[in-house]
This record gives C-alpha cells, structure tokens and sequence, in this order.
C-alpha cells in the first residue's frame, strides 16, 4: 500500500512538472502563427520582398535563439515595427516555436 502511495505521488509530481515545463515555454503553434504573421504585415507594408520570414528556425540552435530572445535582438528577423508590436506573451510564442525547431533540436525544420 506505501509502495502505491509513492509511486502515484512521484507520478502526480512527474506530471505537474512536465507540465508546468510546456506551459512556461510558450505556445508554439501560436508561435508560427505570430511569426508569419509578422511578415506579412511587413510584406503589405512594403518592407521586404516576401511574407515569408526571411530567417528559417533550423537556421540558428536552441542556444543561439536563447540569446536572440534573451536580448531581444530582433535586427535578424528585420520588420522592426512589426516585432516592437507584439507582447511579451507573442515573442514567448514565437521564441517556443523556434526554439522547437532549432538546427540542434530533434525537429529542426524550415519555416515554408
């Protein structure tokens, strides 16, 4: 009977971990959402040539966006009016989303 207590107390543990872990992190479908969004704002707006991001998320590591988002550099992704715009809560999105898909990350993918 101990045995099963601590066994589904560790897995109550387990689980709010976890998911206390994916919620601070951001959204990441959001997150794409956003990104895109921002250049096509910026492509209407006649800034860049595309409304596709001219920055692929496999095309820094998880690190490399940390530091990105950590410092709030964003003369990368150009659209400078677009990403002043968004809220803390946006930029989480959009830092998940390229976080998930960073060249070191066991899903890099390109932003198509």
């Amino acid at each position: 009977m101990l045995k099963r207590t601590i066994l589904a107390l560790i897995m109550v543990c387990f689980a709010v971990m976890v998911a206390s872990e994916c919620m601070a992190d951001g959204n990441i479908r959001k997150g794409k959402y956003t990104y895109r969004k921002v250049y096509k704002a910026c492509h209407a707006r006649g800034e860049v040539d595309t409304d596709l991001p001219p920055v692929s998320p496999s095309d820094k590591t998880m690190s490399q966006w940390d530091r990105i988002f950590s410092k709030k550099k964003f003369d990368l992704f150009k659209c400078k009016e677009e990403w002043s715009k968004l809220t803390d809560k946006q930029l989480a999105d959009v830092h998940a989303y390229l976080r998930k898909h960073a060249a070191d990350s066991p899903a890099p993918a390109k932003c198509k």
